[in-house]
């Protein structure tokens, strides 16, 4: 019985601990995007250079394209006037 609880309380621990240690992943919107038949608009946005994206889709019959997000940035947001009669 001590074994067992030792046992369970160390996977606890670690369990705990790796928890812990961890960070959620930071979003990164990559400057290049695969694009064609199948895989839809942006596409599969995961290239830093011109030249991964090309050799990924080498023989694929898709082509590598700007990441939309990336050229255009994010758009100011337009702000509503209110107009209010009093």
């Amino acid at each position: 019985m001590r074994k067992t609880l030792l046992a369970l309380m160390t996977v606890l621990a670690a369990g705990t601990a790796s928890m812990v240690g961890s960070a959620p992943a930071a979003a990164y919107d990559y400057p290049y995007c695969l694009q064609g038949r199948g895989v839809g608009i942006p596409g599969e946005c995961s290239y830093a250079t011109y030249e991964q994206c090309m050799a990924s889709a080498s023989g694929r019959n898709l082509y590598c394209a700007i990441n939309p997000r990336v050229a255009f940035g994010q758009q100011p947001q337009r702000r509503m006037r209110v107009y209010r009669d009093y």
